[in-house]
């Protein structure tokens, strides 16, 4: 797609920033001069300079104008690659997950363990007048089953979507499910049995992990690098030694690596499926919400053959309540409607109906630039403290979308202790060993910094370091 003129204004100025014509705390050209330097409209030069607000290259100052921002300090180094042993197991993880939800749900709890988004946009309370003008309306459609595949209004609409990660759908290949976990579920049993070996990154999200146990599955976790992703190398060499029978992985923004794979990476995979005839389960709940624009292209827009069930939600987007999720499974599609239908009936209509208007009536776009740099600056305001009072030593990644950082300690400390004690200081984190089926990482946690806003999330993380650092051996930073 084509930049807009406001866009490549704000091309130019990103690139004189990065070339050094203007440094970081030094004054831009008012809109005025801007206009006039560049040949365009006030509003146009107002338009750039406000998606750079987003971009958090530039912040405005009350009666003064616009500057660049002073320079992030320096992250954490990142984790090295992983390197889980090469072999199929049995996966046994669900007792911890489900301590560490519960311990979500505490009153008062400042919450770094659950990957939740923001919900205090204005995009949120315009979702909720929606819904509540459509349950005043009612309506047959509001009380029958929205039976597999979904509401065709709200597939429609995840089909325009789709163009922005490269994909090429109708409303009629794409299934309309409770949520991205329903999606993932259900795929998994489209495309495997009990007993079958799944393979998947590592470390993974531990609801993958259950699900994968659930249905009595063998997890092989190949080694992931945390910026770039799987190894295809090790993915080659486990498809030759095993017989996997899907791969399942999240390329855009991994919880909890965060890692964004890139794109020849992506297509060099698709070639790798097609030649060991193998599906892939993707999980691209993560690829709206990217710090560096464009939107990630998903594995599925270069699928010429249906190998890939593409699966997502709002869950992330908007409001986890909603459970509003889909897939697109290409060729499983006719089995896996059927799967939703003996699994759950169907997803309730209301929240269906009030996503398709929503997105229908526009704003979801300038929803997601609000949200994206509100979550940027958290980031790197949580690296910053982790730099300041975690122990000596420590790693962490620097992701360029989602939620959720993963943090590497110091070989001392202890994460499932540290996860004990974090709580009796009411903070919730999650402990490495949840993201493994071998229960590995046992000195990394995973951070969410979604909600980490404000004096109270600050106090929590140097208090987290400050145990982490007593783990550690350190007097404390």
């Amino acid at each position: 797609m084509s930049e807009t003129l406001y866009e490549q204004v704000a091309t130019f100025i990103e690139n004189q920033v990065r070339d050094g014509v203007y440094r970081p705390g030094e004054r831009l050209p008012s809109l005025r001069r801007l206009s006039r330097q560049l040949r365009v409209s006030i509003a146009t030069a107002q338009e750039a300079y406000a998606l750079l607000e987003d971009r958090d290259l530039l912040e405005a100052r009350p009666q003064s104008g616009h500057y660049v921002r002073s320079e992030p300090a320096r992250p954490p180094q990142p984790p090295a690659i992983s390197a889980p042993l090469p072999q199929p197991t049995e996966v046994r993880v669900s007792d911890l997950a489900m301590q560490v939800i519960q311990a979500n749900d505490r009153p008062g709890i400042v919450n770094f363990g659950a990957v939740v988004p923001m919900v205090e946009f204005p995009a949120i309370a315009q979702l909720h007048r929606t819904m509540a003008s459509i349950a005043r309306r009612g309506g047959a459609k509001l009380s029958s089953y929205a039976a597999p595949p979904g509401l065709p209004e709200l597939r429609l609409q995840i089909a325009r979507r789709a163009v922005d990660a490269g994909c090429r759908l109708s409303p009629d290949d794409i299934v309309i499910t409770t949520g991205c976990q329903e999606a993932l579920t259900l795929s998994l049993r489209a495309v495997a049995e009990r007993g079958d070996v799944i393979a998947i990154e590592s470390p993974t999200f531990y609801a993958t992990l259950q699900t994968i146990e659930s249905l009595g599955m063998q997890a092989l976790e190949i080694p992931t690098h945390p910026e770039t992703g799987i190894s295809l190398e090790a993915l080659e060499l486990a498809l030759e030694s095993w017989p996997v029978r899907a791969v399942l992985l999240t390329p855009s923004f991994s919880n909890p690596l965060g890692y964004r794979m890139p794109d020849p990476a992506r297509q060099q995979l698709m070639e790798m499926l097609r030649r060991h005839d193998l599906p892939l389960i993707e999980d691209d709940i993560y690829g709206d919400i990217t710090f560096e624009p464009p939107r990630p292209r998903a594995v599925k827009s270069w699928d010429r053959d249906g190998r890939v069930l593409l699966c997502s939600s709002f869950s992330k987007t908007l409001e986890p309540g909603l459970r509003v999720g889909w897939v697109a499974p290409g060729r499983y599609l006719e089995k896996l409607k059927h799967l939703k239908l003996v699994a759950s009936m169907a997803t309730a209509s209301l929240p269906q109906m009030a996503v398709a208007e929503f997105l229908e009536h526009g704003g979801f776009d300038r929803h997601l630039r609000l949200a994206n740099a509100a979550y940027r600056r958290r980031r790197d305001r949580v690296l910053t403290l982790i730099g300041r009072h975690f122990p000596a030593g420590t790693r962490a990644t620097c992701p360029t979308g989602g939620f959720v950082l993963w943090v590497e300690l110091p070989r001392q400390v202890d994460a499932l202790l540290l996860y004990r004690q974090a709580l009796e200081h009411g903070i919730s984190i999650a402990p490495g060993p949840l993201f493994s089926a071998k229960r590995r990482y046992r000195n990394f946690i995973r951070l969410s910094y979604a909600n980490a806003e404000g004096d109270r999330a600050e106090d929590a993380l140097r208090t987290l370091g400050e145990l982490a650092c007593a783990l550690a051996g350190e007097a404390g930073r």
